[in-house]
């Protein structure tokens, strides 16, 4: 039996996480393979409840640290309630963010020290960090052209500067680790994205 892999799609806001982590739990399930498909952060009830906080516009009070703290208590409840489960019985995980997110956007976005936010969410993972991440680069202008249509939440209305950090962090963490990262152009045809994708992870994890 092939082991459970945890795989993780990435990337600043626009990037097209959302619609290619669905498109690759379709492949694989069609492929004959039992998968969770979740995302971080409201992949469970409690888990959309602190969303809900997050994302809210009127926030613009919210602190770095609790922001942070609030994630790590999200990625918590979703390694209790979803992530750990749906591993010990054998089936893969496709996730919309990770642990890699708060690193990218608490960490090198806000700027709060990367020690401490990557060991309070490793405790908050219990150290069951992603096998494989799928890194959707694309340009921050050309993300936001994609969300033009629709309003934006408080992480998506953030400058530039902000997101050239995490785009930089996404970068710098992939280079550190590339046997872990799949760093993959997300700015052509869904569908060719999807392709590639797919021939990425079956590449790397064997499945």
């Amino acid at each position: 039996m092939t082991s459970a892999f945890y795989i993780a799609f990435e990337g600043i806001e626009g990037c097209g996480k959302s619609t290619q982590s669905r498109s690759l739990v379709e492949s694989l399930r069609a492929d004959g393979l039992t998968v969770t498909a979740t995302r971080e952060t409201g992949g469970t009830d409690i888990g959309l409840r602190i969303r809900d906080v997050l994302h809210d516009t009127a926030n613009t009070h919210l602190d770095p640290v609790a922001e942070a703290l609030l994630i790590a208590g999200d990625r918590a409840q979703h390694r209790a309630e979803v992530l750990a489960p749906a591993l010990a019985r054998g089936e893969h995980v496709v996730s919309d963010r990770s642990v890699y997110s708060t690193l990218a956007y608490q960490g090198y976005g806000r700027q709060l020290p990367l020690s401490t936010v990557r060991a309070v969410n490793d405790w908050a993972l219990d150290s069951r960090w992603p096998d494989l991440v799928v890194l959707l680069d694309v340009p921050h202008d050309h993300a936001m052209s994609r969300l033009a249509h629709r309003d934006l939440d408080r992480f998506e209305r953030e400058n530039d500067d902000f997101f050239r950090r995490v785009r930089d962090g996404f970068h710098h963490m992939g280079s550190e680790d590339p046997s872990r990262w799949c760093v993959i152009d997300g700015t052509g045809d869904p569908a060719s994205i999807a392709n590639v994708v797919r021939d990425a992870v079956r590449e790397r994890l064997g499945i």
